[in-house]
């Protein structure tokens, strides 16, 4: 059976520029590459497209469907403290789950939310 070896996101975003800046400024992710329109961004294994849609409906305004990933850590205490430090908005504070995870909710400045969490 084959075996899935990367997941990258793809997102529609309002203005590019703005959201490729919010992903590398204050989510720390770096840039893989870009094409017209598109913005191909990474930290560790987690990587996104941001793709420039500019007549989309605004991911806040999606609800509960803005929410597009979970992303599981090594260190989660040390990067919730690093995105309260860059202003990252949070949906959620970095708590412990009785699912077994410690994890907190961000939402990106188009609306998406995330989750991150670690194993308990």
């Amino acid at each position: 059976m084959s075996e899935i070896t990367n997941v990258r996101f793809v997102l529609a975003v309002l203005d590019l520029k703005r959201a490729t800046d919010y992903y590398m400024s204050a989510l720390g992710l770096a840039m893989d590459f870009e094409a017209p329109g598109w913005s191909f961004l990474s930290r560790g294994s987690f990587r996104v497209m941001l793709g420039e849609c500019t007549d989309a409906i605004p991911p806040g305004e999606l609800g509960d469907h803005s929410y597009y990933g979970y992303i599981t850590v090594n260190d989660i205490d040390s990067l919730y403290s690093e995105y309260q430090n860059s202003g990252v908005e949070f949906t959620q504070p970095l708590a412990n789950k009785p699912w077994g995870m410690r994890e907190f909710g961000i939402r990106t400045i188009d609306g998406h939310r995330l989750m991150f969490g670690q194993e308990l």
